[in-house]
């Protein structure tokens, strides 16, 4: 079955086929059925985030709609960059910008005041209504310096707690961890349970 997932960014769609291979679930984007739309993201959390955008594009077709969002949450900064993640360092901002922002705003802090953790939020959704959401965590500290040239995003300045940076993982290994691999697996879960048509 096909489900059209909400995403222009080819990294996440080959992040998610590759979580769904031989599920019978066949992955793909959202805009080569639909025209290419701007969805304002207003909500107050990822959820809330999702859930529009999960719910706009699934009223302009007929298939199931997949759509997260996802970012960081730093302790150290009361849970910014959070739902501006993508942006932290303005409208258009680069990852190394991103990057270079939060190292800026955490400075020297020692480690144990680094601890951060990734949260993605999933929103099912067909014919303009939702069906479910999931979430998933994974959970580590922000470095002091880039490592690693995997991943994209935080990555190179994400530490998990054996101490590598989430960029020096395969894509294999980070998709048996990441905050997105858990909350779709648990997606995948509910999928198998209900046997949607």
């Amino acid at each position: 079955m096909k489900i059209l997932l909400s995403t222009k960014n080819r990294h996440k769609l080959k992040e998610i086929s590759e979580i769904f291979v031989n599920s019978g679930y066949e992955i793909e984007s959202a805009y080569d059925y639909v025209e290419d739309m701007v969805i304002e993201e207003s909500g107050n959390s990822f959820e809330e985030n999702a859930i529009l955008k999960a719910v706009e594009i699934s009223k302009l077709t007929d298939h199931y709609v997949i759509a997260d969002d996802s970012g960081i949450v730093v302790d150290a900064l009361g849970g910014a960059p959070g739902i501006y993640s993508a942006r932290f360092a303005g409208e258009n901002a680069t990852d190394d910008e991103n990057n270079k922002l939060l190292l800026e705003k955490l400075g020297n802090l020692p480690m144990d005041k680094r601890t951060a953790k990734y949260v993605c939020a999933i929103a099912l959704a067909k014919g303009g209504k939702l069906i479910t959401t999931t979430l998933g965590e994974c959970e580590g500290f922000i470095g002091y310096e880039y490592k690693g040239t995997n991943g994209f995003g935080y990555d190179p300045i994400f530490v998990l707690p054996d101490g590598r940076h989430m960029a020096e993982l395969s894509p294999e290994e980070k998709n048996s961890i990441s905050h997105r691999f858990k909350a779709l697996i648990s997606l995948k879960r509910y999928l198998e349970q209900h046997q949607l048509k």
